[in-house]
């Protein structure tokens, strides 16, 4: 049942990507971080109360607060990023390179959870590792500009906290409702979100959001918060690097909505590294 929960988790994480982008194009990135969480987190609490599992956060464990702490400051982090790398770089550059933190995933998870690294896991990370450099395709960019470069900075810190995020929250699962643990780390998020709004001074920008752009905001926090709780609901019965294997699948839906909704093209090159991430994926999920 948890590939169901990590597929589903993929296709909402894709959609997602699509409404993020919308939502971003000309909102400050903070704010627009800072009201999506807001909006995940009233949808998390439906949830936990539709599973009526509101009244087990008496009994959870000083282990489990913190790693699903952990868990929710480095999804925000890895959102934040995301969310800069998507104002300037294209969905079908950006969007392989924030998903290949699959390759850092499962070598944490040898790292810190014992689990096992196969020949095939091996296979599988250096199809998606071929399959990133052919769809970034970064050098043959012609615009050297720095400032217009950041996207790529900005993607690989999204990849870093994004591997992380996993890892933290297998342990912190292991001994909470899902629900209710997406949504405490969940609420951890909107808490460092709204500091950052501050700490950047922000916060003004939240009355100078696109009026265009709020629904797609809104939406990118409806679709993502049924990832995250799906995802947490796989993560619980699922091993670390396979669950991440399938959630990665998202880079599908996301690259071939953007080739329709924002006309990003794809030349032989982007097409076959998509091959081979999608390729390489699948053999990790079937297989590990």
């Amino acid at each position: 049942m948890w590939i169901l929960y990590a597929g589903l988790s993929a296709l909402c994480a894709g959609v997602t990507t699509i409404f993020l982008k919308k939502g971003v194009q000309t909102t400050n990135t903070n704010a627009a971080l800072a009201l999506r969480t807001v909006v995940v987190l009233i949808f998390s609490i439906i949830i936990v109360f539709i599973a009526g599992s509101q009244n087990q956060i008496i009994n959870i464990d000083i282990k489990t607060w913190i790693f699903l702490i952990l868990s929710g400051f480095s999804t925000g982090a890895g959102w934040y990023y995301y969310y800069k790398a998507l104002q300037s770089g294209n969905v079908n550059k950006v969007s392989p390179i924030s998903k290949s933190s699959l390759v850092l995933t499962i070598l944490f998870s040898f790292i810190f959870l014992q689990e096992e690294i196969t020949a095939c896991k091996i296979f599988g990370l250096i199809f998606i590792a071929a399959g990133t450099y052919f769809m970034v395709d970064y050098k043959k960019s012609k615009n050297k500009n720095k400032e217009n470069n950041k996207w790529l900075i900005y993607a690989l810190l999204s990849l870093l906290f994004s591997a992380l995020t996993p890892i933290f929250g297998k342990v912190g699962i292991e001994n909470v409702e899902s629900n209710l643990g997406s949504a405490i780390r969940t609420f951890v998020v909107v808490v460092a979100a709204w500091i950052l709004l501050f700490i950047k001074k922000d916060f003004k920008e939240l009355k100078n959001i696109n009026k265009a752009e709020i629904k797609f905001i809104i939406l990118s926090g409806i679709t993502g918060g049924s990832s995250w709780l799906l995802y947490y609901k796989a993560l619980q019965d699922g091993t670390t690097s396979a669950v991440a294997a399938i959630d990665k699948l998202s880079i599908l839906v996301a690259v071939i909505l953007s080739y329709f909704i924002f006309n990003e093209k794809m030349n032989r090159k982007t097409i076959f590294g998509l091959m081979l991430i999608f390729a390489g994926t699948i053999g990790l999920a079937l297989k590990i």
